[in-house]
């Protein structure tokens, strides 16, 4: 049974705001008008210290806990918890893997995502677990269970490494295999079958990589501002092939569009199977 990997950024694709504007931020003294401010001193700060966007947000998120409650991963777990969703996302994994399975593919699902991988950990599908891997930015835990430092910072430009990883099948972000020439046909996942789908210009590299080796990129809006600037410059700058609202129910435009492409991938797998088993015959006479 052919794999389809359905990789997919998480704030703003998943859930209609930064997943540390819901709640985390809030405790820290912010006020709901003042997210805006957290984020403009994280990017004052990267700037000032010629540091990473991501490395600067998650110092800044313990720095600003102090004196009020210690950062560990069972606290920024239950504020993943807490974190809203897009229409029909609590349902949309299991459903999807279900209609590839009816239909002769199997999905895996993957984020890749420049988030905190502990907050996603924390919702429901996680938790069920509805992800085959969750690449995102992480912290490292003492022996009291305590943020102390980064374990793993995702930007714009490294998300493509775990696209990579995804093809070989070396999901172990220490896995130097990630870099062995493995041939085409011997890939687990070639680009063709990859889904990536994302809502803004931090998803382009990944959009990019996988649209131009056939593989299938969807840019998301949000449903109720139905904003689709973004989603018009991606595709005028071909790093997508189809748009739809961020409405994940059955049904949807968005629901429909990625059934038709696991209908393509069933019947086009059963082409390339017939050619690499043709190709192997040859090369052995």
């Amino acid at each position: 049974m052919p794999v389809l990997a359905m990789c997919y950024d998480f704030d703003k694709t998943l859930t209609p705001d930064d997943m540390q504007a819901q709640g985390f931020i809030q405790s820290v003294g912010y006020s709901e008008d003042e997210i805006k401010q957290f984020w403009q001193e994280s990017n004052q700060l990267a700037k000032d210290h010629d540091m990473d966007n991501n490395l600067a947000y998650m110092y800044k998120m313990i720095q600003e806990a102090v004196g009020r409650f210690y950062v560990t991963k069972d606290k920024l777990m239950e504020y993943g918890n807490q974190v809203s969703l897009y229409n029909g996302v609590r349902t949309w994994f299991e459903r999807i893997r279900q209609y590839g399975l009816n239909h002769g593919v199997q999905i895996e699902h993957y984020i890749i995502s420049s988030g905190l991988k502990e907050m996603i950990e924390g919702t429901d599908m996680a938790k069920e677990g509805a992800f085959t891997k969750i690449y995102a930015s992480a912290f490292m835990f003492d022996d009291k269970g305590v943020a102390v430092w980064p374990a793993q910072a995702i930007n714009y430009t490294n998300k493509t490494q775990f696209l990579f990883r995804i093809q070989k099948g070396i999901l172990d972000i220490n896995d130097l295999g990630v870099n062995d020439y493995i041939k085409p046909e011997d890939q687990r996942v070639p680009f063709r079958n990859m889904i990536y789908i994302g809502d803004s210009d931090t998803d382009i590299p990944c959009m990019s990589l996988v649209n131009a080796n056939d593989g299938h990129s969807i840019g998301v809006y949000d449903p109720e501002l139905n904003n689709k600037e973004k989603v018009y410059k991606m595709m005028q700058h071909h790093r997508i092939r189809y748009y739809a609202p961020a409405d994940y129910s059955d049904g949807s435009k968005l629901d429909t569009l990625v059934k038709r492409i696991i209908d393509k991938t069933a019947a086009y797998e059963i082409l390339e199977r017939t050619y690499v088993a043709d190709k192997h015959e040859a090369e052995r006479r």
